[in-house]
């Protein structure tokens, strides 16, 4: 028996979203590089200061606690990309530490 050839395939897909939507995507994108900076600035100050840096619970729970108490238009997206945003710098920060 041979192996079977492997061949890698891609499908592009294209959005054509509504004013609506497009405005949703902003919105989403724009919460989601806000938490990844304000966590990025925390974490950068804490290294400073000689701390450790936060683990990707520590940091989910700062976003969801902390952030989303003190800037009310992080309520208006989905929790997900918050989420995704968070455990996106914490796993950089896993990487490089």
């Amino acid at each position: 028996m041979s192996k079977a050839n492997k061949s890698n395939k891609a499908i592009k897909y294209r959005l054509y979203p509504n004013d609506e939507q497009k405005v949703m995507f902003a919105k989403t994108f724009g919460c989601c590089r806000f938490v990844y900076n304000q966590l990025l600035a925390l974490q950068k100050q804490r290294y400073k200061d000689g701390e450790s840096h936060l683990s990707k619970l520590k940091s989910n729970e700062f976003a969801t606690r902390t952030l989303k108490k003190d800037y009310d238009f992080l309520k208006e997206i989905d929790k997900f990309a918050v989420s995704n945003a968070v455990f996106h710098l914490a796993d950089a920060y896993d990487r490089f530490f």
